[in-house]
């Protein structure tokens, strides 16, 4: 069977206000690059992607092109646009941009792989799997099953239910779907969202979108322990440690 056209929306819209920090979390150096270099240099080497959306602040925009995508040789990068100020409307912008057929080679019929560029460990087997899980079932995230027992709280405080730990899994992205079906997800959301949010509906990720509005059951399918997002400084110290033990920059020639 032909391979489909594989896009990877790459989100660094974020401010990351729990770093502390006056910079950006995927402007952050890790090992002297920026974080958001080491989500792109995944996606640049994949023989899954075949093309990128970057995702950024509109401000960010000019360094974005000129500091990271142009100086480090990102030819996959196809289009920098501007996020909006929730999650869901950073995807919409770049959805805005597969279905106006901006792209060099439309992607119509194919998948599209929303990841967070705060993920600096992304994998070739993680996009192979969620390419391998897509094709069957149309939609489908990344995650792991976790290790902790797991606690539900009440509105007081107290533990009120210990969910089966073998059915709890913490969720990463890339979340992969059909070109056309999260297309059509997020133009429903756009239309429904005053409502989803009278009703106490919160919209967290892209899956829920699909299940929430698609009626489709999403695919849950292993990524890794180590693709961490980095939200905390603390992140920033696991994500060292990882890349000292596996020597990212020199396996990939950096």
């Amino acid at each position: 069977m032909e391979k489909k056209r594989c896009t990877a929306i790459v989100l660094a819209a974020g401010s990351g206000s729990r770093m502390k920090s006056d910079v950006a979390k995927q402007y952050m150096l890790l090992r002297g690059r920026p974080l958001l270099w080491y989500a792109l240099r995944a996606v640049e080497e994949s023989a899954v992607i075949d093309d990128c959306i970057l995702v950024a602040g509109a401000e960010d925009i000019p360094y974005v092109k000129e500091e990271i995508v142009e100086r480090y040789g990102f030819r996959k990068v196809e289009a920098v646009t501007a996020g909006g100020k929730e999650r869901y409307d950073s995807v919409q912008q770049a959805l805005k941009v597969v279905k106006a057929g901006k792209m060099r080679v439309p992607n119509r019929d194919g998948y599209l792989f929303i990841h967070d560029g705060a993920r600096p460990f992304l994998t070739e087997e993680i996009l192979y799997r969620g390419y391998q899980a897509v094709e069957k079932f149309r939609a489908c995230v990344t995650g792991m099953p976790v290790k902790d027992t797991i606690r539900i709280a009440d509105q007081n405080g107290f533990a009120s239910r210990t969910p089966d730990r073998s059915l709890v899994w913490q969720i990463q992205t890339p979340q992969v779907f059909e070109s056309a079906l999260i297309i059509e997800a997020y133009e429903k959301l756009m239309q429904e969202k005053d409502r989803l949010a009278a009703e106490g509906i919160r919209i967290t990720d892209d899956a829920m979108v699909v299940e929430t509005l698609m009626n489709l059951p999403v695919r849950l399918v292993q990524g890794s322990y180590e693709n961490i997002k980095i939200t905390t400084p603390e992140d920033l110290l696991t994500a060292e440690a990882f890349l000292c033990h596996y020597n990212i920059l020199e396996k990939s020639g950096g």
